[in-house]
């Protein structure tokens, strides 16, 4: 795809100002190990009918052998939703995460959600305007106003679960070998702490990613009171380094957590200049799987994109993490063919252009 310069307007019409603005297994700490090579990585994709989400993620997990099965002998277990902003049209459903904590609390997890969103209106956005700040009065307030605002604060109130704030609180270093852009990264320690980290991305487009899923989603893991909201400092260090497509700074999160759960909310999608700015698609699919790099690339492919279009797996491919190809993945549920649809494709524009055309500024 060729890359777009975008003008200011174009820039804020995408929604980038808020999205600013807004395996291998043993390579993905705390992933299942496969113990065959030849063994194929499942991944579940199930239609949502009748509107019935919870039932559908139900049936997702289920096809991965169950919740006892994915979660064994994990016990403390973070759910990381897409919050990027207070815009419920571009969030992921309260109906997913309550489904999968009910399921993981009913095996006897410990339980928790957490999430560092981008940006939020009156906070660190202000009259078309969006700030980088680390500020933690700043971040606290605009992390409380997010949950609130999409029904987070009630249903972590419902399922009597911590609802964590990833921005700011106490801080762990965690190692990343052979980094692309960071050796080391500092996580809230809830993050350090837990067993078994589950992605919920909503199914959307990017316009500097090409795609944004279980992967992508961990760019919320970049606490602002060390890395600023918005991760513009994060993308202006891994551009320095070479990254395309916020590739390494993605690859990297992913390698210094526990993910081995991905959950992806495509219930209702987005397509366009995703990841604000976009058109929604009510797109009525839940796909799941335990090898995160395999989930993203099925999700992907539903989507109307190969693998080989998205930067992210192009380099978590380098860096050793599997599959290489779809061919290595067991599709379990609805076949690919039956599900796919051509999203409209993001005008794809790279991190150093938004800086030279409009910058991110700074918010005490």
């Amino acid at each position: 795809m060729i890359q777009s310069e975008f003008t200011r307007r174009d820039f804020l019409k995408a929604g980038i100002g808020v999205a600013l603005s807004a395996a291998s297994a043993p390579l993905v700490r705390g992933a299942p190990r496969w113990p065959f090579a030849t063994e194929k990585f499942p991944v579940s994709i199930v239609k949502v009918k009748n509107d019935r989400i919870g039932s559908a993620v139900e049936e997702a997990i289920d096809l991965l052998g169950g919740m006892q099965e994915v979660a064994r002998g994990k016990e403390r277990i973070l759910l990381k939703p897409n919050l990027v902003s207070e815009s419920p049209d571009c969030t992921t459903k309260r109906e997913v995460i309550k489904t999968l904590a009910e399921l993981m609390k009913s095996c006897g997890k410990d339980v928790c959600i957490g999430e560092g969103s981008a940006a939020a209106g009156g906070f660190n956005s202000k009259q078309g305007e969006v700030y980088r700040t680390k500020n933690t009065s700043i971040l606290d307030g605009m992390q409380k106003y997010v949950f609130d605002q999409l029904g987070y604060t009630d249903l972590a109130r419902l399922l009597d679960i911590p609802l964590i704030n990833l921005h700011c609180g106490e801080m762990v270093d965690v190692s990343v070998p052979d980094a692309y852009a960071y050796r080391t990264i500092s996580l809230h320690r809830s993050l350090s702490e837990t067993d078994l980290l589950c992605s919920v991305p909503m199914m959307k487009t990017h316009v500097l990613a090409t795609v944004t899923l279980g992967m992508k989603n961990l760019i919320g893991l970049y606490a602002g009171r060390i890395y600023g909201s918005v991760r513009a400092g994060v993308h202006d260090h891994a551009a320095r380094a070479g990254s395309r497509g916020v590739a390494f700074e993605i690859v990297d999160m992913v390698r210094a957590n526990k993910l081995g759960l991905v959950v992806v909310d495509g219930s209702t999608a987005m397509e366009g200049n995703g990841p604000m700015g976009g058109g929604l698609v009510k797109m009525g699919v839940i796909v799941a799987g335990t090898n995160p790099l395999a989930t993203d690339m099925v999700a992907a492919r539903l989507m109307g994109f190969r693998p080989e279009e998205i930067p992210t797996f192009a380099f978590a491919q380098k860096a050793g993490m599997e599959p290489s190809t779809l061919e290595e993945v067991e599709v379990r549920g609805e076949s690919i063919s039956e599900v796919e649809r051509s999203f409209k494709r993001p005008e794809l524009v790279s991190w150093e252009s938004i800086n030279r055309f409009w910058g991110v500024k700074e918010l005490q």
